[in-house]
């Protein structure tokens, strides 16, 4: 019978051993999954722009269509009206930044530059005609208030500290297609196209590649399509 008993006893303490043993694998899982990775993004002169504004609140609304391009403001402006009239909060708490690259890429452009080359800024923009006329836009036509979104013009928001991030390797493929219609050096509309930003807006190398280093100085991404 003592025999017996010592059995029964040998397998509990083994049994015993193992769910310690058990727990101090799960355990020791759990704090490996949740420690930080130590990832520390590079830091680049060309993106310290990211941090110029002073803000408790980072948002970067991605375009990169004709119909995003057009929502973009929108979402901006309805995001910092909430911010005031449902937390009591103000626009100096957001930096905000509307990226404009790919097929919205002209909407970074001011009006001049549109009453020049809105018929050719059209074709990589999928037919985008002025409602007004039926006809390619002969000024950037976000400035023109309209509805219940009168105050998401590009200006207004210029005035509200709203920031704009303009596609450079877009441009210059817009410039190269008014260069070739137009007899002009790609160099030289390129550097037009620069001067012709729209207020608040500056060239940044790639769209896309702002869209993901903005996350790397803690904005939220929020895609216009």
């Amino acid at each position: 019978m003592k025999k017996d008993n010592d059995n029964i006893e040998r397998r509990a303490l083994m049994t015993g051993m193992g769910v310690a043993l058990a727990g101090l694998t799960v355990s020791s899982g759990a704090q490996a999954q949740g420690k930080k990775s130590g990832f520390e993004p590079a830091r680049h002169d060309e993106d310290a722009w990211f941090d110029d504004k002073p803000s408790t609140h980072r948002v970067f609304i991605d375009s990169a269509s004709t119909n995003g391009g057009t929502d973009a403001p929108r979402y901006a402006f309805n995001i910092m009206n909430s911010h005031i009239t449902s937390y009591g909060g103000s626009d100096e708490d957001y930096s905000m930044i509307v990226c404009f690259r790919h097929m919205s890429t002209a909407f970074g452009y001011q009006d001049h530059l549109w009453e020049k080359y809105g018929e050719i800024l059209v074709q990589r923009m999928m037919g985008y005609k002025d409602p007004a006329t039926d006809a390619a836009p002969k000024k950037n036509l976000l400035n023109v208030a309209s509805g219940p979104f009168s105050g998401a013009t590009l200006d207004a928001l210029t005035e509200r500290g709203v920031r704009f991030a303009v596609c450079s390797a877009a441009s210059r493929g817009l410039a190269g297609m008014i260069a070739g219609a137009t007899g002009q050096d790609t160099d030289d509309v390129f550097a037009e196209l620069g001067r012709g930003l729209i207020p608040n807006a500056r060239f940044v190398p790639t769209g896309v590649t702002a869209a993901t280093r903005s996350q790397e100085y803690g904005y939220s991404l929020l895609s216009a399509g």
